[in-house]
């Protein structure tokens, strides 16, 4: 979020794309990220097609942003994420008689629609199953390495960040206590930084690990 301007950091700089981030570059440099929601961020009385349209009312003139008007280029161009996604059958069904599921790839879809170089993604799949969960977290992964997107993934469920990304940054108290690549981040270690915590937060089998906090 604070990439995106969404949220001012409290101390330093961000810098992307060798800019800092500040009112003057965030325009531009928004333009080179999508955004994927916890909520979805979806118009429910929207179309799944118009839904992705709007990933593109940036970088369309005023007028034509205004009027909710788009060429036939960008409507072929959205049509195209949702078949990326799985959805192009749903193109023309209003978002709010999508799945939860369903209305997060159309969030999906929508931040790839304007081409970005980084993705972010914040907490993707915390109010889905895990089934659908597992399936968007692939989808992600997927659209990254074949758009050549850097996808940013907020996440508190650890093994799936350890199923799906190539590092790992942990944060705990608002403190980095980690920055690896996966396959240096094995499971014992993942375990002992959460060792006397509920397990059931952080893996999908549960229980409890032993010990005190560490």
């Amino acid at each position: 979020r604070s990439i995106n301007g969404l949220v001012g950091p409290d101390a330093g700089e961000i810098r992307f794309c060798d800019r800092i981030v500040s009112s003057s570059t965030l325009p531009d440099l928004r333009q080179k990220t999508g955004m994927v929601f916890q909520d979805f961020n979806l118009v429910n009385n929207l179309s799944s097609l118009n839904n992705v349209l709007t990933g593109l009312l940036g970088s369309s003139n005023k007028f034509m942003s205004m009027f909710y008007l788009f060429s036939r280029a960008q409507k072929l161009r959205a049509l195209d994420c949702l078949k990326r996604v799985g959805l192009l059958d749903k193109a023309y069904t209003r978002a709010d008689q999508l799945s939860g599921g369903q209305k997060q790839r159309v969030g999906i879809a929508r931040a790839i629609v304007k081409r970005p170089v980084l993705l972010l993604a914040d907490e993707p799949v915390a109010s889905l199953d895990p089934m659908i969960a597992y399936s968007i977290m692939s989808l992600l992964r997927d659209v990254g390495n074949e758009f050549g997107i850097t996808v940013i993934c907020n996440l508190h469920q650890v093994d799936l960040a350890l199923k799906f990304s190539d590092r790992i940054v942990g944060l705990s108290g608002g403190r980095i206590v980690f920055d690896a690549a996966t396959r240096e981040v094995d499971d014992a270690y993942i375990r002992n930084i959460y060792r006397g915590h509920d397990r059931g937060l952080f893996f999908e089998d549960g229980g409890e690990a032993e010990g005190p906090p560490q």
